[in-house]
């Protein structure tokens, strides 16, 4: 399998580095800066050695070195800085991905995209609109890494491993992220009963505003290794077709009563993209807050027509 990983930033050279080591597969990690992705995967591939991996991996300007990728990772784009909101990045980052995918799609047409510049729901749409993929294969990297970091604040709360808690988010990357308490478990124990209201809603709220908190404690930046870890595991499910349930943007058509709008929700994935839209037993509020989201969503990518 060959991976392209656009973007050389901290977030995709961080991917490209675990992607390889994981042995996932070859990565083609391509920027416009010259010397920095081919510096970089030289630093990578002199690591081998003491790691133990096949040094799969090149760095390049040139988008003809990243033909018959089979999953295409898209990181370029400008980071928020301190004060910024992830909607600040609309017009800036619009430009950035629209480019990428006209570079990268017509060598690559079989890939499956995966999403990771911000806003993040935004331009999972537009690089399906640009791409003409079929809807299945252009995905965005979001819920992952908002479940990753929910999961985390729980353990810190409780004092226990993070591998005890399993539990997940819907909706969009951003304030209209949607947890699921009932679906939340410690030690197998549901997370409700082992903590109040008010503490859900605060490990909530942190959640929502994990990343601007690491923006503001960085001064300089954003977060690197949760993010390169969260598309890792999706370029492992694409890679590995393991059937796992993961939360991602995705197209729905149907599912949980929206249709065609980009939207957080469970799914498996394979080398064909979107296996398989999974159905959570949902109550009414965690149902109308996931389609408040969708529509939240729907309304934003129809700013992208104004730009």
């Amino acid at each position: 399998m060959r991976v392209t990983i656009v973007g050389s930033g901290f977030v995709g050279q961080t991917t490209a580095m675990r992607v390889v080591e994981k042995g996932l597969a070859e990565v083609v990690l391509i920027d416009i800066v010259e010397g920095l992705p081919q510096g970089l995967a030289l630093d990578i591939r002199e690591s081998s050695p003491i790691e133990g991996f096949e040094p799969n991996v090149i760095g390049t300007n040139d988008y003809a070195d990243t033909a018959g990728s089979d999953v295409v990772v898209i990181t370029a784009g400008f980071p928020r800085q301190p004060g910024m909101s992830r909607m600040d990045l609309l017009g800036k980052n619009a430009a950035v991905v629209r480019d990428v995918v006209e570079n990268v799609a017509p060598g690559s047409p079989s890939a499956v995209i995966v999403l990771v510049t911000n806003p993040l729901d935004e331009m999972t749409f537009l690089a399906s609109e640009v791409s003409g993929f079929p809807k299945r294969r252009v995905v965005g990297m979001a819920g992952v890494l908002d479940s990753a970091r929910l999961r985390y604040f729980i353990a810190e709360e409780l004092g226990v491993s993070p591998s005890s808690v399993e539990a997940m988010t819907l909706g969009s990357h951003g304030e209209s992220m949607v947890p699921l308490p009932r679906h939340a478990t410690v030690g197998g124990k549901p997370l409700t009963e082992l903590v109040d209201q008010g503490t859900l809603e605060r490990l909530y709220q942190r959640t929502r505003d994990a990343g601007a908190e690491i923006v503001a404690l960085l001064k300089k930046g954003s977060a690197y290794y949760a993010p390169s870890a969260a598309i890792t595991r999706m370029v492992r499910a694409i890679a590995r077709g393991d059937r796992d349930v993961l939360p991602a943007c995705v197209w729905c058509e149907g599912q949980y009563g929206i249709r065609d709008v980009y939207v957080g929700v469970p799914v498996r994935l394979s080398a064909s993209g979107v296996e398989e839209i999974v159905e959570l037993e949902l109550n009414e509020a965690e149902m109308g807050a996931l389609r408040a989201a969708a529509e939240g969503i729907r309304a934003k990518c129809a700013d992208l027509a104004k730009l």
